[in-house]
């Protein structure tokens, strides 16, 4: 297993090493010291699966505040995912960015999120599942969201949004008052 971080601090990629024979192969998907030596959130409380009918099912953008934030560790096993991340943490050098990764039941990698990061997913593909596991427990009172269509935010989803939630889809812009998230004082969001 390689940690691979990207270019926002915390936010990391898994990839797996295989041990290949004529039987197929092994691989080790989570270890509890390496995530503590590379400073990632080893506990897990919570586990999850996702199934989905269509391409172009967007799932997101969601996070926990206080007193419940969570890390999760995503992965697809079936199918296809574009994984987007956004850093939500309030005097991050890095708020408001995000990352993308694809995450694919062929290259099996995971993506770590932090806590306080929007973490959202469209599906590339027709019949695809993703696995989360979670460092807390769902709390409805401390969930918030971001639009995935939200311009100031800017991200790129590969398809069109064929299909998400009535709840995903009324999350309040960024820079209104209902947001969940407040723009920086003094510098444009992006």
């Amino acid at each position: 297993m390689r940690l691979v971080p990207t270019a926002i601090a915390g936010a990391t990629v898994i990839e797996l090493d295989l041990l290949s024979d004529e039987r197929g192969f092994f691989a080790r998907t989570f270890d509890r010291k390496a995530f503590e030596e590379a400073g990632l959130e080893p506990l897990v409380e919570q586990g999850n699966v996702s199934f989905n009918y269509k391409a172009g099912t967007l799932r997101g953008m969601h996070f926990q505040v206080a007193p419940a934030p969570e890390a999760k560790l995503v992965r697809c096993t079936r199918g296809a995912i574009v994984d987007i991340i956004v850093d939500v943490r309030e005097g991050s050098p890095t708020y408001l960015q995000h990352v993308a990764v694809e995450l694919t039941a062929e290259n099996r990698r995971a993506l770590y999120v932090p806590p306080f990061f929007a973490h959202g997913y469209q599906t590339l593909v027709d019949d695809t599942e993703v696995v989360y596991q979670v460092s807390g427990t769902y709390t409805p009172a401390a969930e918030r969201g971001l639009r995935h269509d939200d311009p100031v935010l800017g991200l790129r989803w590969p398809l069109p949004v064929d299909s998400t939630s009535p709840k995903d889809a009324s999350w309040p812009l960024l820079g209104t008052p209902e947001a969940a998230v407040p723009l920086p004082a003094t510098e444009g969001a992006r």
